[in-house]
């Protein structure tokens, strides 16, 4: 029984997808299906039910996804005590990262990695919020970095900092000279907000609900760098945390004002496994990350 097997059908398991759970493992589906059905006839029993769309468990398959999971945690344990014990680091560290964090900060943090490990490769992945989750939940990733993070049955929460909201715009907007601003002073703006279903949205309605703010909202978007090309277009204003707006400040294409009614903050935090053993290289990661809001 191979280590490579295991973590096939598990990712087969956690995904309910056989493309997928290929790509993840480097090989192509038809070679991951006769695996996975070579797999099944050793075992004796079915452990995939293909009647379903996605690809569901069998009763047989849901005890074997347990096993595969412990084998794999065990050995990622084991492997992350030799690391320490060896004080040397090498392998992979996979980081998944919602857009704004990994543009604004992965430079940085990555140049001090390397320093500070220098025979890891590290990879990092912008992805929405629900796929970083999706990507830890399903071990595809070590780590994720999140806005408003979340945790779950088997998913840990370290919380990393708060960053302060500022008023994003352009700047020809007539309130573009103010370093602070009420916000009373933003009602019947034009405003390019965010999805719905995004938490930032959700957050940013409350506000201006609770400080009596009607704006009308002219764009929404995924993510922080098409709000930003937006307001820098001229299409409305935004809310948006301050520190990554600064690369757009300094080119002059936006301005920020501080709001002072207080509370409105992003939260950003990691994400991980629960039981998930920290080798040298993830507590050098998470130590590289700038902690000021």
């Amino acid at each position: 029984m191979l280590l490579t097997e295991l973590k096939l059908f598990r990712d087969v398991a956690s995904g309910r997808s056989l493309s997928r759970a290929a790509a993840a493992n480097g090989i192509s589906q038809p070679a991951a299906s006769q695996q996975i059905q070579e797999l099944e006839r050793r075992l004796g029993t079915a452990l995939l039910d293909r009647s379903t769309r996605p690809v569901g468990l069998t009763e047989a398959g849901r005890i074997y996804h347990e096993f595969c999971c412990d084998v794999l945690r065990r050995e990622e344990e084991c492997t992350a005590r030799l690391d320490q014990m060896r004080d040397a680091s090498t392998g992979k560290l996979r980081v998944a990262s919602i857009y704004s964090v990994a543009l604004t900060e992965m430079p940085r943090v990555s140049a001090e990695f390397e320093a500070a490990c220098p025979g890891v490769e590290l990879t990092v992945e912008y992805l929405r919020p629900d796929k970083v989750y999706e990507a830890v939940r399903n071990e595809w990733c070590d780590l994720g970095l999140v806005s408003y993070p979340e945790p779950e049955r088997n998913l840990v929460v370290i919380p990393w900092r708060d960053e302060r909201m500022a008023v994003a715009l352009p700047p020809g907007h007539r309130l573009a000279e103010r370093t602070t601003l009420r916000a009373r002073e933003l009602d019947g703006d034009d405003f390019v907000a965010f999805d719905d279903d995004l938490q930032i949205r959700k957050d940013t309605d409350r506000f201006l609900r609770e400080q009596g703010v009607e704006v009308r909202v002219t764009m929404h978007f995924d993510n922080i760098q098409m709000v930003k090309e937006a307001v820098a277009l001229g299409h409305g204003i935004s809310i948006l945390p301050d520190r990554t707006m600064q690369h757009e400040i300094a080119q002059g294409r936006l301005k920020s004002a501080k709001l002072r009614a207080p509370g409105l903050v992003r939260p950003v935090g990691v994400v991980h496994r629960k039981r998930k053993a920290f080798n040298r290289a993830a507590k050098a990661f998470l130590q590289a990350l700038p902690v000021a809001g």
